[in-house]
């Protein structure tokens, strides 16, 4: 069956800011097609969010179609504000807010994020993938950890998320690499796992240290000859181990999930493992589905 043949129940979209992602769904929840756009939310004026989703998702409408989205799509700047609900709450927070439409077949709704008052934090689209994992895995109780530009530590318990903690982990790595004295010593690819284990150590054993061991890596390149792959490997985990340092009240004794990108998620799984915490990676666009999937079924009641 080809994408233009295929007809949808109702439609998931998870829209971040670079990126937007969409599932033709079937009534029992099958995915018939999947496709996407480099139409993110960052590049988008409000009355431009329609037309960049009919031009992914136009050939899967038959009538009255249901649309819901997760994302920066309910952010401020997005295609209608969703507003944020307060933790402790649900993992997927009430109260789905619709967007405005011309399509006289087509029903958006956007899922909420979640904030926190104090310490202030927030999460928008997080909160769909931890649905997502507690719809797998019901009554279900610890620390999931999302690793990406901004990676969040959310405490969930009961089904609702306890607290969370926001780390810009991933931005400081691509801004350090990119737009410091660093990225001339710092490869664009490239791994070494030794480097990588050591830059862990560190930050985990003396995160105090990091703005000092940043710099070192500048010198070894000079003094020592280090690759920039090495460079690359041991700046990724500094970050991660510094990381780790500040949110082990989360994650100490504790059972984790860590979703995410696969090759980011291991990272994340192999340096919790040296500090004796296992932890189950899982995979994020299959949890992000199920979360969606599971805001239908709460809007179709």
């Amino acid at each position: 069956m080809t994408q233009d043949t295929i007809k949808a129940d109702w439609i998931a979209v998870d829209w971040g800011t670079s990126n937007m992602r969409a599932w033709a769904m079937s009534a029992s929840g099958t995915v018939l097609a999947e496709a996407g756009s480099d139409q993110g939310m960052g590049q988008l004026a409000r009355d431009a969010f329609e037309p960049a989703l009919l031009a992914v998702v136009r050939d899967w409408i038959d009538g009255p179609t249901t649309v819901i989205a997760c994302g920066m799509v309910g952010s401020r700047q997005g295609w209608v504000e969703a507003p944020y609900a307060t933790a402790p709450c649900g993992t997927l927070p009430d109260g789905l807010v619709q967007a405005p439409t011309t399509h006289p077949d087509l029903s958006v709704y956007v899922i909420p994020g979640i904030k926190q008052i104090s310490p202030a934090d927030v999460m928008r689209g997080e909160e769909t993938q931890i649905s997502g994992f507690l719809t797998r895995n019901p009554r279900w109780d610890g620390v999931i950890c999302l690793p990406g530009t901004h990676t969040k530590w959310v405490h969930v318990s009961a089904d609702e998320v306890v607290s969370f903690q926001t780390f810009m982990t991933g931005e400081l790595f691509d801004t350090i690499s990119r737009q410091t004295v660093l990225r001339h010593s710092i490869a664009a690819d490239g791994w070494d796992d030794a480097a990588f284990s050591e830059g862990l150590d560190m930050g985990t054993s003396r995160p105090e240290r990091l703005a000092a061991r940043l710099f070192s890596l500048r010198a070894k390149g000079l003094l020592e000859g280090m690759s920039g792959s090495a460079a690359r490997a041991e700046l990724s985990g500094l970050l991660i181990g510094t990381e780790l340092a500040a949110a082990k009240p989360y994650w100490l004794g504790q059972q984790i999930a860590v979703i995410g990108d696969s090759s980011l998620a291991k990272l994340y799984v192999d340096a919790l493992a040296t500090q004796a915490a296992p932890a189950t990676q899982v995979n994020a666009p299959a949890i992000t589905l199920a979360g969606l999937a599971a805001a239908y079924k709460r809007l179709k009641g």
